[in-house]
């Protein structure tokens, strides 16, 4: 029963995401390293990041890396990733600020200096 159940997830996960790229078009993908720690994170992570028929985020907490889709003509990875940052959560290549970064609750306050540590 179980197993029938992860199935059906499995594919109704793979039928939404397809749907959410069939909608934008001049697609470009890419990947990108976002720091963040729990379920809260990737809530808010992907919300600040999607904009309907335009950007798609898909970020996971294990790997901390996301999945941007996105409308080539419409929007850049910099924008998305700036909009994620305004939220409070570092990139590759933005950073947020302090007031943002403090304002995240104490279970998604990840640590910065591990994040600027890999940049280096």
């Amino acid at each position: 029963m179980n197993s029938i159940k992860t199935g059906l997830m499995a594919i109704a996960l793979l039928l939404s995401v397809t749907a959410v790229t069939a909608q934008i078009k001049n697609t470009k993908t890419e990947t990108v390293k976002i720091y963040g720690n729990c379920g809260m994170c990737e809530s808010k992570i992907e919300k600040a990041g999607t904009q309907k028929n335009i950007t798609s985020v898909d970020w996971d907490k294990d790997s901390k890396m996301a999945t941007l889709t996105y409308d080539s003509l419409k929007t850049t990875r910099e924008e998305i990733l700036k909009r994620i940052a305004a939220v409070g959560y570092d990139s590759e290549k933005f950073h947020a600020t302090e007031a943002a970064y403090n304002a995240l609750p104490g279970c998604c306050q990840y640590d910065r200096a591990e994040a600027t540590k890999e940049e280096k």
